[in-house]
């Protein structure tokens, strides 16, 4: 098969291992930086190219989009998905993940657990917010933050309001959640592929740090899961509708809770910590799978 991967940065370790698992069940993958690629769309002969050249027809790509480029990367990868080529995760479902509020209400449409979730535009709702939330200390995300960038702990009512105001007054969007004390600085991360769970890790935070993130000095170890837990990230994957993800659960009193779903994992702390061939698994999934002209969503949202 031939692959193409839209990734910005050939040298992550995610990226590595992905080629290196499709080259050594002989396949070709090349390597693609998103903003390079330009397009001709045009009716029935929609093409893309990339350094001056005209693409070559892939019989399927894989979508490492980065978070600061998500508009141009689903754009780029809705052009694949016009000329048949079967993408890894379709264009609607990563755009549903990246939408941190969007993605809450379609969990919650769906009736998967999450921590209370509120979110307004008025500042002069702010105390009725925080109360909708239960009251300090909450959690203050902006909309647009990845990798724990952009979430903050506000440990009373008065610093909540100060940072949801502050917020809100340099005009981003931002949510408010309830803050999970019992999970104590940690969470779960559970990689899917293909709709089935294959992987997942425990992450703690670094000393006195209340996000787990693997990118802020936390730390990972392989656990095994509950059956309640691994049914709400199958349901939570299926609600983006994605084929690969990492989907992010707190334990709380009330049974796991969804933070995030992750439509472009990285596999890093996850081999390292479970040993598991993550990279191989995608690969053949795509195998299985890859089907010209076989997008699923066709464009809804």
């Amino acid at each position: 098969m031939k692959i193409a991967m839209l990734a910005r940065n050939a040298n992550l370790y995610s990226h590595r291992r992905l080629k290196e698992a499709a080259e050594a069940r002989g396949h070709t993958l090349d390597i693609i930086n998103t903003l390079r690629c330009y397009m001709n769309i045009v009716s029935r002969r929609p093409e893309i190219y990339y350094n001056g050249e005209k693409l070559p027809l892939y019989d399927a790509v894989i979508p490492r989009i980065g978070a600061s480029v998500t508009f141009y990367g689903l754009a780029v990868l809705r052009q694949f998905e016009m000329m048949g080529v079967y993408p890894l995760n379709e264009s609607v479902g990563i755009g549903r993940s990246r939408d941190k509020l969007r993605s809450m209400q379609l969990l919650a449409r769906d009736g998967i657990g999450l921590p209370v979730t509120t979110f307004a535009h008025d500042p002069k709702q702010t105390e009725e917010v925080i109360r909708l939330a239960g009251g300090a200390p909450v959690v203050v995300k902006l909309l647009e933050g990845t990798q724990g960038i952009g979430v903050v702990l506000a440990d009373t009512e008065r610093s909540a309001k100060s940072v949801i105001e502050a917020f809100r007054g340099a005009d981003v969007n931002i949510m408010v959640q309830e803050f999970i004390k019992e999970a104590g600085g940690t969470d779960i991360r559970v990689l899917l592929v293909g709709g089935k769970v294959v992987a997942a890790m425990k992450r703690s935070g670094a000393e006195g740090e209340f996000r787990s993130n693997l990118h802020r000095g936390g730390s990972a170890v392989s656990i095994k899961i509950s059956p309640e837990e691994r049914a709400t990230a199958i349901r939570a994957a299926k609600s983006m509708g994605l084929n690969v993800c990492g989907v992010d659960m707190l334990r709380s009193n009330h049974g796991p809770v969804v933070m995030e779903v992750n439509s472009s994992p990285g596999l890093e702390g996850v081999e390292n910590a479970t040993g598991i061939d993550i990279a191989g698994k995608i690969i053949e999934f795509i195998e299985k799978n890859a089907k010209p002209n076989s997008t699923r969503t066709k464009g809804k949202g």
